[in-house]
C-alpha cells in the first residue's frame, strides 16, 4: 500500500519504509531515518489539525490526491502530472514521459543517439561555416575590400551579410534546435519551467531579433552587422554537443546493465503434461520444471531438481571459474550452462528474478536524487522564472534610460548566460557514471542518499560469521598423543561423527574425505547432549567431545590443558578424542578468516574509519578473530534481533555507521545503519535491505564501494559549485549590458561541457 512520509511528503510503499513511529495510536511511515528523527523530536509539527493522518488508508488517499499523481520523466527528468503524461509498461514497471521524443529515447536509445549525432553534426557544421564566413569577412576588411556590398548577381541585390547568416543559421535552428523547442512546448503545456524552455527563449529571441533587423531595416536603430544569428547557432550546437556527450556517458555507464539485459533468453523448455515444450521465457510459471542443456542460458531463477552441471555466473558475480551445480543448488536466470544437462524448479519469475532486481536497483539509483540534487532541483524550479523576470526587468530599465538597442542586447544576454544546463546535469551526470562504474564492478548503489552518507562515514561494523569469516568450520590443527598418527585420530573422529549433523562434525568428515580415509559405519552410536558422542567400531570404543565428556569417563587430559587453552584462545573449538578410555589426541576446528580480511580492516583504518566487530559468538572467540584482523572494538554475545539496537547505540554516540553483513540474519542491523552494505548477496539480492549491495563475496569490495561513493559525491559537489558560480557571476554582468551575447553563448556551452567532462573522469578513478 502507498503511504506518505509526514516529514518530507515522499510517496513510498509501506513495505519499503525504512522506519515507523507510532503517535497517538497511529502508525507513520518514513522514507529515511533523518525523517523519523525529525518526527520523533516534534510530532506535533507534522501532525496538526489540518494535516492529521489517522491511518494507513487515509495516508494512501492523501498520497493519491496530493503528490501521487506526479511522476518524473526518466529521460529528461521533468516532473509531470501522470494524467497528462505518456505511460509505458516495461518489465512489470510503469514509466511516465512528457513527450513522444522521450519515449523514443527510452525505447530505442541507440536510434536516438544516432539521431542526436546527426543533429550535432548539422549544428557544428553550421557553426564552423559561420566561423569561416566571419573569418573571411575580417580578412577581406583587412585587405581593404568592400565585403558583401559587392553582389556578383545583380538581380539579387538583397543577398547581404545578414541574409548569408540567416541562411546558414536557419537549418541549425530547425534541425538542431527542434528537440529544445518541442521540450519547451511540453513544459508550457504541463505548466512547468525546465531547461528546454530557457534555451528555446534565448535562442529564439536572438534569432527573431536578428531576422527582424535584417528583413525590416530601419525599424530598429541597429545596423545589420550587429545581428546575433551566431548566438543561436552556438547555443544550440554546444548544448547539443553537451547532451550528446552525456548520452554517450549514459551508454557507457549502463553497459553492464545492458549486458545483463542481453543475458535474458528469449525461450525456455519446460515440462508440461509430461511433455517437453518450448515457450517464451516470460511465460515460465513458478514451480514449473525447466530443462537446460549445454550452452543454453538459464531462463529464470530456480533450484536444481535433477542432473549435474557447471554454470558460468561471471556476468553476475564476477567469478571467472564456472560454478558446479547439483541437486538442491540455486541457479540464477541469465547465467549460462556450460556442460551437462539438468532440470530445475522455477522459484522466481519476471520482475522477482535476481537479474531483474539488480537491473531495478541500478535504474533506481541512477534516477534517484540526493539531498544535494533536490536542492539543485528546487533552485532550478525557481531559477527559470526568476531569470525571465530579470531579463525583462533589465530590458525595461534600459528602455526607460532610452537605449533600446542595449535593452534588447541585455535581454538576450541574460537569457543566454543564465541557461542552467550545467546546474541541471551536475548531479545526474556524476551519479550516472558512478553507479555505472559500480555496476561493472559488482557494486550496486541503491540511491544517491547513500553517496552523501558515505562521505561522512566514520564507523564500519562487521558481522563475523559469513562476513569476516567463511562461515564454514574447518579443521585447523590435529594434535597427537601417545604416538598415535594424525590420520588415525582423524579417521576415528570421522567414524564417530558420521552419524552427527553438527557443523563441527561436517568439518571433520570433510577433512577425512579430502585425505581419502575410509569411514565405515559405527556399530553403535550414542549422543551425549552437551558433551559429545560415544560410538563402537570394530570392537573399539571411541569418544569425541569436550572436557566434560573426558571427565565423565575418567580420562585424564591434564598434561595437554595448556595446548587446549592455547588453541581456544586463537578462536578454535577443541574436540578431544579417546580410544578404549585412553586419550589419543585432539582436533581443533575453527571458522577461518576470508582472504584479504586483514587488508580490508587496515584499509578502512587508513581512511580514518573506526572498525567494529559485532557477533553472537562468545567474547573469547570473537577477540581471537578480532586480533587476527586488527579489530580493537569487539561487541560479542549479541543475538540477531539485538544487533539493530547496537547500531542505534553507536549512532547515538554521534557515529555515521555502515553495517557490513550477509543480508539475512543481519537485515535489521543493515536497515538501521546509515549505510547497510550487504556482501555476497548473490541470488538473495531481492531480499537485501542494504544501501550498497556487493554481488561478489569479496571483502575488498567494501572499501571499493565506500571509495566509489565518496569519489562520486566529490564530483557532484565540484559540478554544482562551478554551475552555481557561473550563473551567479554571469547574470548581473549580462543585465548591465557588459556581456556580448556571443561570448555568453560560448561560456554557457563550455560550462555544460566542463560538467560532463568532469563527470566522465570518474570512469578512470582508481578504487
Amino acid at each position: 500500500m502507498k503511504v506518505i512520509d509526514p516529514v518530507c511528503k515522499m510517496t513510498i510503499e509501506d513495505k519499503d519504509a525504512v522506519a515507523t513511529s507510532t503517535y497517538k495510536g497511529t502508525t507513520y511511515y518514513f522514507c529515511s531515518k533523518p525523517c523519523k528523527e525529525d518526527f520523533d523530536k516534534n510530532p506535533e509539527a507534522y501532525v496538526g489539525k489540518k494535516v492529521s493522518m489517522p491511518g494507513k488508508e487515509d495516508l494512501a488517499a492523501l498520497t493519491s490526491k496530493a503528490i501521487g499523481e506526479m511522476a518524473k520523466d526518466p529521460i529528461c527528468g521533468m516532473v509531470i502530472p501522470k494524467d497528462r503524461s505518456i505511460k509505458r509498461e516495461v518489465g512489470g514497471r510503469s514509466y511516465y514521459f512528457c513527450s513522444e521524443n522521450c519515449v523514443r529515447t527510452f525505447e530505442a536509445p541507440e536510434a536516438e543517439l544516432k539521431s542526436m549525432k546527426r543533429r550535432v553534426t548539422i549544428a557544428l557544421t553550421g557553426v564552423l561555416a559561420l566561423a569561416i564566413f566571419r573569418a573571411a569577412v575580417f580578412l577581406g576588411l583587412a585587405a581593404g575590400a568592400t565585403v558583401l556590398t559587392w553582389v556578383p548577381i545583380p538581380w539579387l541585390p538583397w543577398f547581404t551579410w545578414g541574409v548569408w547568416l540567416f541562411i546558414i543559421t536557419t537549418p541549425i535552428m530547425i534541425f538542431g534546435g527542434k528537440g529544445f523547442f518541442v521540450g519547451a512546448w511540453h513544459a508550457i503545456k504541463n505548466r512547468v519551467a525546465n531547461m528546454d524552455l530557457l534555451i528555446a527563449l534565448g535562442t529564439s529571441t536572438a534569432y527573431i531579433y536578428s531576422a527582424f533587423v535584417v528583413f525590416f531595416p530601419g525599424v530598429l536603430p541597429v545596423e545589420e552587422k550587429n545581428v546575433y544569428f551566431e548566438v543561436s547557432a552556438i547555443i544550440i550546437a554546444f548544448v547539443l554537443l553537451g547532451k550528446y556527450m552525456e548520452e554517450i556517458i549514459k551508454k557507457r555507464s549502463s553497459a553492464a546493465i545492458r549486458k545483463l539485459l542481453d543475458l535474458k533468453p528469449q525461450t525456455a523448455k519446460v515440462i508440461r503434461d509430461g511433455v517437453e515444450v518450448e515457450i517464451p521465457a516470460e511465460s515460465v510459471m513458478v514451480d514449473e520444471i525447466v530443462v537446460v542443456r549445454p550452452g543454453e542460458k538459464i531462463p529464470t531463477d530456480g533450484i536444481v531438481t535433477e542432473g549435474h552441471s557447471s554454470v558460468d555466473e561471471k556476468m553476475l558475480t564476477g567469478e571467472s571459474v564456472p560454478v558446479e551445480k547439483k541437486t538442491g543448488d540455486d541457479v540464477i536466470g541469465g547465467t549460462i550452462n556450460k556442460v551437462g544437462s539438468f532440470k530445475f524448479k522455477a522459484t522466481r519469475i519476471g520482475a522477482d528474478t535476481t537479474l531483474s532486481q539488480i537491473i531495478k536497483l541500478v535504474e533506481e539509483a541512477q534516477a534517484s536524487s540526493s539531498q544535494v540534487q533536490r536542492l539543485a532541483d528546487k533552485v532550478a524550479s525557481f531559477f527559470v522564472p526568476a531569470v525571465i523576470g530579470v531579463a525583462f526587468l533589465s530590458a525595461i530599465i534600459w528602455i526607460l534610460i532610452g537605449n533600446t538597442t542595449m535593452a534588447l542586447l541585455s535581454f538576450v544576454a541574460v537569457l543566454i548566460i543564465a541557461c542552467p544546463c550545467a546546474l541541471g546535469i551536475a548531479t545526474p551526470a556524476a551519479l550516472m557514471v558512478g553507479v555505472g562504474k559500480g555496476a561493472e564492478l559488482g557494486i550496486l548503489i541503491r540511491g544517491a542518499e547513500y553517496l552523501e552518507r558515505a562521505e561522512k562515514l566514520n564507523a564500519v561494523v562487521f558481522d563475523k560469521t559469513g562476513t569476516l569469516t567463511k562461515g564454514e568450520p574447518e579443521v585447523t590443527e590435529i594434535v597427537s598423543v601417545n604416538s598415535v598418527s594424525e590420520s588415525e585420530i582423524l579417521q576415528l573422529a570421522a567414524i564417530a561423527e558420521k552419524g552427527s549433523e553438527h557443523p563441527l562434525a561436517e568439518a571433520i568428515l570433510k577433512r577425512a574425505n579430502m585425505t581419502g580415509l575410509a569411514i565405515p559405519d559405527a556399530e553403535a552410536f550414542e549422543a551425549v547432549p552437551g558433551h559429545g558422542v560415544k560410538v563402537k567400531s570394530q570392537g573399539k570404543e571411541i569418544l569425541i567431545g569436550n572436557r566434560r565428556l573426558m571427565k565423565d569417563f575418567d580420562i585424564g587430559i591434564q598434561d595437554k590443558e595448556t595446548v587446549i587453552s592455547g588453541l581456544e584462545e586463537k578462536g578454535n573449538t577443541v574436540m578431544l578424542v579417546a580410544r578404549d578410555k585412553k586419550f589419543i589426541g585432539l582436533i581443533a576446528v575453527a571458522d577461518t578468516l576470508k582472504e584479504n580480511a586483514e587488508d580490508v580492516v587496515k584499509g578502512l583504518k587508513g581512511e580514518g574509519i573506526q572498525v567494529i566487530m559485532l557477533t553472537g559468538d562468545n567474547e573469547k572467540t570473537a577477540k581471537a578473530i578480532g586480533s587476527k584482523v586488527g579489530i580493537d572494538r569487539i561487541i560479542a554475545n549479541v543475538l540477531p534481533g539485538e544487533k539493530a539496537k547496537v547500531i542505534k547505540d553507536l549512532q547515538a554516540e554521534g557515529k555515521v555507521v555502515a553495517m557490513v553483513g550477509d543480508g539475512i540474519n543481519d537485515s535489521p542491523a543493515l536497515a538501521q545503519a546509515d549505510i547497510g552494505i550487504a556482501i555476497g548477496s548473490g541470488s538473495d539480492v531481492a531480499k537485501e535491505t542494504g544501501g550498497i549491495i556487493l554481488v561478489r563475496d569479496e571483502l575488498r569490495d567494501v572499501i571499493k564501494g565506500i571509495k566509489l561513493s565518496r569519489a562520486t559525491m566529490r564530483k557532484i559537489k565540484q559540478n554544482l559549485f562551478w554551475a552555481f558560480i557561473y550563473n551567479a557571476v554571469g547574470i548581473p554582468i549580462a543585465a548591465l549590458g557588459l556581456l556580448n551575447p556571443i561570448i555568453a553563448a560560448a561560456a554557457m556551452a563550455l560550462s555544460s561541457l566542463s560538467v560532463v567532462t568532469n563527470s566522465a573522469l570518474l570512469k578512470g578513478v582508481r578504487i
